[in-house]
């Protein structure tokens, strides 16, 4: 067989990977774009150029939206990074049980978003709810979680980390065991202790799996959409409203058109603030 029929024979075994990626992923984007500039249905479709943007950004749920939705990722974003960090770092010492509490850990990552915003939604209840319930209990009136509008957004961003926590804890453990045993025999014989062990070797040591969680965790922020719908729909008013879910209302009412321009526009967002992000946590790996 030649050089060039060697290649050729190779390059075949790209093609059904290929035609599955132009199929589900590049052609879908293609048609978002130009759908995005329609007025359509499932059966008709009219061209109105940036006219849909246009429309989506004088929403006066949108600025709210787009508020909501940073503060949202921020806050998810940096509780499973510091969370994570301290469970993982529990989890990896010399403690009994230590597969079970790492099961344990990771159990709310394998529920059904849906059933976990169900269960949450019931169980924050103001007066029927097993939290507040709990609190009346031991003499503390608790809040509507779910209807205060200065805590609804956090108590849905507390439960998003609650179930998501467990995948920043296993990537942090494995970036952890992957720490060389000898860096932490060296400073204990230096006399350093577990604070000093924690500080100067597996934070700075496990910072490409802290890096994997930042970006992970950040742009499911931004595209998180199911927790918050399953649990408040997006209210009190636009109180938990995110940008996905503002897409979501505009499909419910029929603007197919404004909504795919929403989905562009949502694509563009979490690449502008991801990729950068992206580029600047590499840039300061710390190589091991």
């Amino acid at each position: 067989m030649t050089k060039f029929s060697a290649r050729r024979y190779s390059f075949a075994f790209l093609i059904p990977g290929g035609i599955i990626y132009f199929i589900f992923y590049l052609l879908p984007t293609v048609l978002s774009l130009f759908f995005s500039m329609t007025r359509w249905t499932l059966t008709d479709w009219e061209y109105i150029g940036f006219q849909n943007y246009v429309t989506f950004f004088s929403e006066t749920a949108l600025s709210i939206g787009f508020r909501n939705t940073f503060v949202y990722a921020v806050v998810t974003c940096a509780l499973k990074v510091i969370l994570g960090l301290l469970l993982a770092t529990f989890l990896t010492s010399n403690i009994v049980l230590k597969s079970y509490l790492r099961s344990i850990i990771f159990f709310p990552t394998l529920l059904s978003t849906i059933a976990v915003g169900i269960a949450f939604s019931m169980m924050m209840h103001p007066s029927q709810g097993i939290i507040n319930t709990s609190l009346a209990a031991i003499g503390i009136t608790g809040p509507d979680w779910l209807g205060n509008t200065k805590i609804a957004l956090l108590s849905v961003a507390l439960v998003d980390v609650w179930k998501g926590v467990g995948i920043a804890t296993v990537i942090y453990i494995a970036g952890i065991m992957a720490i060389s045993k000898e860096y932490y025999e060296a400073l204990k014989i230096d006399g350093g202790g577990s604070w000093a062990s924690f500080r100067h070797l597996t934070m700075p040591l496990s910072r490409p799996a802290m890096n994997s969680v930042i970006i992970l965790a950040f742009i499911g922020g931004l595209r998180s959409f199911d927790l918050i719908w399953a649990m408040t729909k997006g209210g009190p008013g636009y109180t938990t409203d995110l940008v996905a879910s503002i897409i979501y209302k505009q499909y419910q009412a029929g603007f197919y058109g404004l909504a795919t321009a929403g989905n562009v526009i949502l694509f563009i967002l979490v690449s502008v603030l991801a990729f950068p992000l992206y580029r600047y946590l590499n840039k300061n790996e710390v190589q091991l």
